[in-house]
């Protein structure tokens, strides 16, 4: 792989989701944390801060502020978020409501991007330009982790309507492997992200999603050619991750990133 494939593939790959499980760090905990990664300067890690809208008067009385917050609806309505820099709104899709529908109510501010969060088995929609999707790849329960053919399934209609879209939640390492204390296995970041890159060049998304051979996913990553990785990081923009220093490292340890 060339640095400039690596660049376009892992620069700005990781939100900051360290106020959420399993980490559930407090605020001014998470807050520190992402200010010692900003100073750090990994170009893995986006800095944007992920902060529930419930906790946002919260992070409004401290001292430090993030360079980029998203801003996750956990409330029935939005809070007015004032000067703080929110980038993005990550909301969960309503019943019976359409993404076009979801939003004009919203009518965010220009600067704003509006992800709307849908189950990974619901791949058929319109999607208004400006506009993503939010996928979750796991949860606290085996039955949260969407197994790999709806995962790929809603990739590749991601890729075939050139919709952007954001993953949350399960993918806790680059590798995909089985979880004992839950019983299922946890879909990999790295898995994701060429399982991406195999759906721009048209081809099944789902064996890169399942395989667990290391060496294989290696070498698929040092064959991107660096166009594909461009137009896979257009689709997939980023996803949350409860630790910051762990996708580093596993990027580290496979020889990926120096």
């Amino acid at each position: 792989m060339t640095i400039s494939t690596a660049t376009s593939l892992f620069t700005a790959l990781v939100d900051d989701a360290g106020l959420f499980p399993p980490t559930s760090l407090h605020m001014d905990e998470a807050l520190a944390r992402n200010r010692r990664d900003l100073e750090r300067g990994s170009q893995v890690l986006t800095h944007r801060f992920l902060c529930p809208a419930s906790r946002l008067d919260r992070l409004r009385g401290m001292d430090y502020r993030p360079r980029r917050i998203g801003l996750i609806a956990d409330t029935s309505t939005l809070p007015d978020w004032g000067d703080l820099p929110v980038d993005y709104v990550e909301i969960p899709l309503p019943p019976d409501t359409s993404v076009e529908e979801l939003a004009g109510r919203l009518a965010l501010r220009d600067g704003v991007r509006l992800f709307a969060e849908v189950p990974a088995r619901k791949t058929a929609m319109d999607v208004p330009d400006g506009v993503g999707l939010k996928v979750r790849c796991g949860g606290a329960t085996a039955e949260a982790f969407p197994p790999a053919e709806h995962l790929g399934q809603f990739i590749k209609s991601c890729a075939e309507n050139g919709i952007p879209f954001k993953a949350t939640a399960g993918l806790h390492h680059a590798v995909r492997h089985f979880d004992p204390s839950l019983g299922v296995d946890r879909h990999g970041f790295l898995n994701l992200l060429l399982s991406v890159c195999e759906a721009v060049e048209g081809r099944d998304p789902v064996p890169a999603l399942r395989t667990t051979d290391v060496g294989h996913l290696v070498r698929m990553a040092n064959a991107v050619p660096r166009e594909t990785a461009e137009r896979a990081r257009k689709l997939l923009v980023s996803y949350g991750s409860c630790s910051t220093n762990a996708p580093i490292e596993d990027l580290r340890t496979l020889g990926l990133i120096s």
